[in-house]
């Protein structure tokens, strides 16, 4: 049972449309976490890092990919790890702080990274062919006026 079956008439519309976008952000994150396992033989906490440091070309402190990806540092730590143990990322030290280390994507990594992103977006245009260009748009303007709300409200 997913999170919108809970759901009853009698609860509110709006915490209806909640829960539906939770399940349909869920379905579609399993079936991303499936593809990438299948097509990739990676995970989606080892894409999202390694997209971090694509829109990073020179490279992005430990910290930094922690307080992007929303993690500890020992995720982080974790991941960094396997990638660079395959090749994918590199450390180097940051000039003055010998604490301090600057990750980026290796030529091997940025290339991967490159055919990941490609077939991602193509599985998320997938997840939405339900859908037609029209109705897209709307969507998209509709949860904008949400973001929007939320932003001025916050």
């Amino acid at each position: 049972m997913d999170l919108e079956a809970r759901a009853h008439a009698e609860h509110p519309e709006e915490l209806r449309l909640w829960l539906r976008l939770l399940a349909c952000t869920q379905l579609i994150e399993k079936q991303i976490r499936t593809d990438l396992r299948e097509h990739f033989d990676t995970t989606l906490p080892r894409f999202d890092l390694m997209a971090q440091l694509e829109r990073a070309p020179d490279g992005l402190r430990m910290n930094e990919l922690s307080r992007r990806l929303m993690v500890t540092g020992g995720n982080v730590t974790g991941i960094t790890d396997q990638l660079e143990a395959e090749g994918l990322v590199e450390r180097a030290e940051v000039e003055g702080d010998r604490r301090a280390y600057l990750v980026r994507l290796t030529p091997k990594g940025r290339k991967q990274f490159n055919a990941m992103a490609q077939a991602h977006e193509a599985w998320i245009v997938d997840a939405f062919a339900g859908l037609s260009p029209r109705d897209i748009q709307t969507l998209h303007a509709l949860l904008g006026k949400v973001k929007q709300h939320f932003q001025e409200t916050a």
